[in-house]
């Protein structure tokens, strides 16, 4: 039964055999007076510590209730630091290497400083919104939204093993930064067109492909030889080339999914060209993860050590050279180290000549599902989204389809109608 003790006095026997509580001159007047007193489900004893006797008796009796109704939840189990919960949650994800590398680097920059040394319990969903808020500001929404997931997995971990009762960054007082995609600009045929002309012959297919087949740059510079299905028309996208740290791995393409994309015969005829005037030895990297076993590929592009062409000697020394010939970033100037730099931003990379292959085959009759499929992503309804807005519209169609049947139905002629003598 749960009850209330007083911690400042003591209980004293009288000579009469009674026993009376007495003030303990070694307690009074230090710390919270009462204690509320219950059994846990294992039947030991345990308190906490109260200013008035009315508390101390109401949340030990609660407890108790909790107890018998099977909602027992241990009020010290909170104690635990964040970062105890955090090495637990980062050991626990399965997940490919590269995503690991971003959730620790979301922990170490972002969530350990600020909650790393809290009690779990002590954390408060009012904290989380002011921090999120401050992330955002600073850093924008990526980094928010990426941040506030791993702090929110590591309170799901403390609520599942009994840690915390509740995970507060579920409270609704948390809002997250809405991940605003700006309306996707095609570039116009003759800037693809100078984009090309402006690679060197070495690297031309790499534009040409993504214009003409919509590879995202990982795929391009994973690309081997024997990805290319002449005889059927078709480029298998197998794998893609990835950064884990200082390190590059093959591994599957974005969402684990392979996929064939439709090869034309112009893009075949440049490939063919390709393949015969620059060698394409194979070349291993580990699948995966740094420790993977190696894969052997016949890469279509090296780079000039002979090696992987990374994603970061191209887009300096290929892919922004180009783009400015093409006039869609400014001349190289010098920058502070008197090294030739060139101004642009992510919505100049590579990664736009996706979407001008999106609107090539769109405007030619190529249906959503079908495009997804090409592109590699995790569903229509992604690509609908992304691509609505480059959609050939029906106005023709719906104009023609109204208007045939109205003259079905004998509504095509006003003059005809106002002879007939009907009145609405």
């Amino acid at each position: 039964m749960a009850f209330a003790k007083d911690q400042w006095t003591k209980p004293v026997q009288q000579a009469d055999g009674t026993t009376r509580r007495e003030r303990d001159d070694k307690r009074w007047g230090r710390g919270k007076r009462w204690l509320g007193v219950w059994r846990d489900p294992s039947d030991r004893e345990r308190s906490r510590a109260f200013e008035t006797k009315t508390k101390a008796l109401q949340f030990a009796t609660a407890m108790e209730t909790d107890r018998d109704r099977g909602e027992y939840f241990d009020p010290a189990a909170g104690s635990v630091r964040l970062n105890t919960i955090g090495a637990q949650w980062l050991a626990g994800r399965q997940v490919d290497p590269a995503t690991v590398i971003r959730y620790e680097y979301w922990w170490r920059l972002h969530v350990q400083p600020t909650f790393g040394s809290s009690q779990v319990r002590s954390v408060r969903p009012s904290q989380i919104a002011v921090w999120v808020t401050g992330l955002n500001n600073a850093y924008g929404v990526s980094t928010a939204r990426g941040a506030f997931a791993v702090l929110f997995g590591c309170l799901e971990i403390a609520v599942a093993d009994g840690i915390l009762k509740s995970n507060p960054a579920r409270s609704t007082v948390i809002k997250l930064p809405a991940v605003r995609r700006p309306q996707i600009v095609v570039w116009p045929d003759e800037t693809v067109q100078r984009i090309v002309v402006a690679h060197p012959e070495r690297f031309r297919p790499i534009p040409l492909i993504a214009a003409a087949c919509g590879l995202r740059q990982g795929e391009l510079l994973g690309l081997g030889a024997e990805d290319i299905d002449f005889g059927a028309g078709m480029i298998h996208v197998r794998r893609q080339l990835k950064q884990l740290g200082k390190h590059y791995v093959f591994a599957f393409p974005k969402n684990d999914r392979e996929r064939a994309v439709p090869l034309s015969p112009l893009v075949a005829l440049h490939l063919l060209h390709h393949l015969k005037a620059f060698p394409h030895a194979p070349f291993a990297l580990p699948w995966e993860r740094v420790d993977g076993d190696p894969i052997a590929v016949q890469l279509l592009f090296r780079g000039p050590d002979g090696g992987c062409l990374k994603a970061r000697t191209y887009n300096g020394g290929v892919w922004r050279p180009a783009i400015a010939a093409a006039g869609i970033i400014p001349a190289a100037t010098r920058n502070s180290r008197g090294r030739m730099a060139y101004v642009g931003s992510r919505k100049d990379g590579i990664h736009a000549l996706r979407h001008y292959y999106a609107s090539v085959t769109l405007t030619d009759g190529v249906n959503i599902k079908e495009l997804a499929e090409y592109l590699g992503h995790r569903s229509a309804a992604f690509t609908l989204e992304h691509y609505q807005h480059l959609l050939p519209t029906s106005h023709d169609r719906a104009r023609k389809a109204v208007d045939n049947r109205l003259t079905r139905i004998g509504l095509s002629n006003p003059q005809e109608l106002a002879g007939s003598g009907q009145v609405a």
